[in-house]
């Protein structure tokens, strides 16, 4: 048997991360937490870039755009989204997960999802708080991980360890 895995390792690799300015109160605490987490990976500011869109439903589509120009290695999706009165909310959650799927399954690049999808602006803040426990540091560790995986995956054919 062969087991492939990723790493937390993130030397050498580039990634964009993909932000609604939407709930800003919340989304910039999962940058920051983004940030922090890639940073602690080894992940050079300088292979980072950051893409800002109005909201989560345009997240895909940056996402995807960013995934097309062959730049980055993984996309870290981060955005904010708040139930309300009507079924907006549904319509929004609904959009912006399988678009970020579709988009990372046919661009063959790994995309995160650290959209929070909350009851309450207090949900919202308790997930954003500071350390690993942060939803943005969750996304970015896992697009690191998921971008060793594809390498590894890419890199040479696997042999199973005798």
């Amino acid at each position: 048997m062969t087991t492939v895995e990723g790493h937390a390792d993130g030397r050498g690799l580039r990634l964009a991360i993909v932000v609604s300015r939407y709930n800003d109160f919340v989304t910039d605490r999962l940058l920051a937490g983004a940030l922090e987490a890639l940073s602690s990976a080894g992940v050079l500011s300088d292979d980072v870039t950051v893409v800002k869109v109005p909201g989560s439903f345009e997240i895909p589509m940056a996402a995807r755009r960013a995934a097309e120009t062959a730049r980055f290695d993984a996309v870290v999706c981060l955005g904010c989204l708040i139930r309300g009165e009507t079924a907006h909310f549904e319509y929004i959650c609904s959009a912006a997960s399988h678009g970020l799927m579709v988009a990372s399954a046919e661009t063959g690049v790994p995309m995160t999802f650290g959209i929070l999808t909350t009851e309450s602006a207090e949900q919202a803040l308790a997930r954003a708080g500071s350390g690993t426990t942060n939803k943005g540091w969750e996304a970015a560790s896992a697009a690191v991980e998921m971008a060793a995986l594809y390498r590894r995956l890419d890199a040479a054919p696997l042999e199973p360890h005798p």
